[in-house]
This record gives structure tokens, C-alpha cells and sequence, in this order.
């Protein structure tokens, strides 16, 4: 545990700070593990959900923030093949770059982007194949560990981060767990059988790390913390410990996400409803919330 602290403490400590209020307009998304269209990409039966869903946030002018492994860098070697297969998700996301609406977290299975060079070199620009160039991807971006959403009324605070801090095996041994994944677990995922490092298919791994994280908020004063990693949608009541999990990108046929509009919170879904004619369409859906953010601060 102290060892998670240490780590949670300094993406606090060093976490880019953003100003907000009531006006604002947060989506939260993590773990959408975008590979390479490949059997072995979970994201590749969702792209159409988060396509939508993007366009949707990005219609209502929301800032997008991203809570890590959007990319999935363990299994593919390069960027470039990831960007290639899901090139129209990209430029909807530039979108929100555009706008000054985007920001990014790493995560562990795309830590590579917490390398500043990597960064410049795989996400300010795109090859253009029909006109031979290269074009403005997220010029200047920058990939963080952590961010602090602070209300600029009530000095109120919310902590982003992945959550992978509280996982030794994927922050420590990242390296390790990316060969094992590239060599082994690929593979062996196009045939059905799941990674027993990811704390998502692993329950009681899953419970520790939660239960890390709720420790470090209860001793900072029951911060709000809001994190991906376990893929497990979490959404406390208001007196509860402010611990939040925005799922994931990859669940069957569904993803999940937090929403911050007026000043509450709510936990949404988007997935496929039938309607009476028999037509299939995207749906958004609440969860939980919304709760009002100013019920989980303390004193």
C-alpha cells in the first residue's frame, strides 16, 4: 500500500490542473484499447458505439478527457498500424484538439506516451497517402499522468488519473507484461483465451487495487478520484468513499463513461436498442446520477 501511495501522491502532485465550473462539460472515457482491426481487437467491435457517442459529445461541445490505454501498444508495435486502422476515430478525436477540448492520460498499455519524443513523433502528425504529406494530427499534445479538474467557485477538486498506480505488476513491470502480452497472450486471444495479468479478467486482483485507491482517497480528505484500468464501472453515493470507475470502451456490445454537465456527475452507457419497426439504433442511457458534485465534498 505505501508503495501505491507514493505513486497516487505524485500524479497528484504533478497532475495538469484545469479550471472548471457549473457551465462545464466533462466526458470521461478509458481502456478503449484501440488496436489494429485484428481479431484481437476488442475495441474493433465497438468503434461504431465510440464513433457515435464522440460525435454526439463533440456536437454538444463537451471537453474530452481520456483516462488511458486508449491506445493498445502492448499488442501492436507501432502506432502507425493503430492509427491506420481506426483513422476516422482519430480525426474525430483532432476535433476536440481543435477546440482546445482534449486531454490525455497515459495508462499501462500505452506508457510509451509518457516519453515526450514518442509523443511528437507518433501523435503531432498523419501521413496523408492521397496527397503524399504530412497533416496536423494533435500538434503540441501532451500525455499526462494525472489532471486535477478544480471548480473555480468552490475550489472543489477532482482528481483523473488511470489507476494502474495501485497495480505494481502493470506500472512496475509494464515491460514485462507487454512482451508476455505481444508474444503470448495475442495469440492465444484470437483463439478465446483471456490475459490472466489484466486486473479486468482477475476479480480479487481487481478488489485490491480498488481497495488501494479508496485508502488513498479516504486520507486525502475523500477526494474525488475518478480512474479506469479495472474496466469495472464504479459510481459512489454522496457520503460513500468518492471512489468513480468510467468502465471501459471494450465491454460486449456497450461502453461506459462519466459525464460532469450543470455542475453533477452521472455514470452513462451507449449500446444498440431494436425499435418496434425493427430498426437497430445507438442509445444513450444513465446509469447512475446524476448526483450533484458539491454533495461529495468535505470539509
Amino acid at each position: 500500500m505505501f508503495v501505491s501511495r507514493k505513486r497516487l501522491d505524485k500524479a497528484y502532485k504533478t497532475a495538469k490542473r484545469i479550471s472548471f465550473d457549473s457551465t462545464s462539460k466533462f466526458i470521461f472515457f478509458s481502456d478503449c484499447h484501440r488496436g489494429d482491426n485484428s481479431f484481437a481487437d476488442d475495441f474493433a467491435n465497438n468503434r461504431n458505439l465510440y464513433y457515435h457517442a464522440l460525435k454526439y459529445y463533440c456536437k454538444h461541445d463537451f471537453h474530452y478527457c481520456e483516462l488511458g490505454d486508449g491506445n493498445e501498444l502492448w499488442e501492436n508495435l507501432t502506432f502507425k498500424t493503430v492509427f491506420e486502422a481506426h483513422k476516422n476515430v482519430y480525426l474525430l478525436i483532432k476535433q476536440f484538439h481543435d477546440k482546445q477540448k482534449l486531454d490525455l492520460i497515459w495508462g499501462n498499455h500505452d506508457m510509451v506516451c509518457r516519453n515526450p519524443g514518442y509523443v511528437k513523433r507518433n501523435f503531432y502528425t498523419y501521413f496523408e497517402p492521397t496527397t503524399g504529406l504530412n497533416n496536423p494530427l494533435f500538434p503540441d499534445i501532451k500525455f499526462h499522468e494525472g489532471i486535477v479538474l478544480q471548480n473555480k467557485d468552490t475550489a472543489q477538486e477532482i482528481f483523473l488519473t488511470h489507476g494502474h498506480q495501485a497495480d505494481s505488476w502493470n506500472y512496475t513491470f509494464w515491460k514485462l507484461s507487454r512482451f508476455m502480452v505481444r508474444i503470448l497472450w495475442k495469440p492465444l486471444n484470437v483463439m478465446g483465451i483471456s490475459d490472466p495479468t489484466s486486473p479486468a479478467k482477475n476479480y480479487t486482483e481487481t478488489i485490491r487495487i480498488e481497495r488501494r485507491i479508496k485508502t488513498w482517497i479516504k486520507e486525502n480528505n475523500n477526494l474525488i478520484t475518478i480512474v479506469g484500468h479495472t474496466h469495472r464501472p464504479r459510481f459512489p453515493e454522496p457520503g460513500h468513499v468518492a471512489f468513480f470507475n468510467d468502465g471501459s470502451c471494450v465491454h460486449p456490445h456497450t461502453i461506459t463513461g462519466l459525464e460532469i454537465e450543470n455542475g453533477q456527475i452521472s455514470l452513462i452507457k451507449w449500446d444498440t436498442a431494436t425499435t418496434d419497426d425493427g430498426y437497430i439504433r445507438i442509445v444513450r442511457s444513465v446509469l447512475e446520477g446524476p448526483k450533484n458534485l458539491e454533495d461529495y465534498k468535505t470539509d
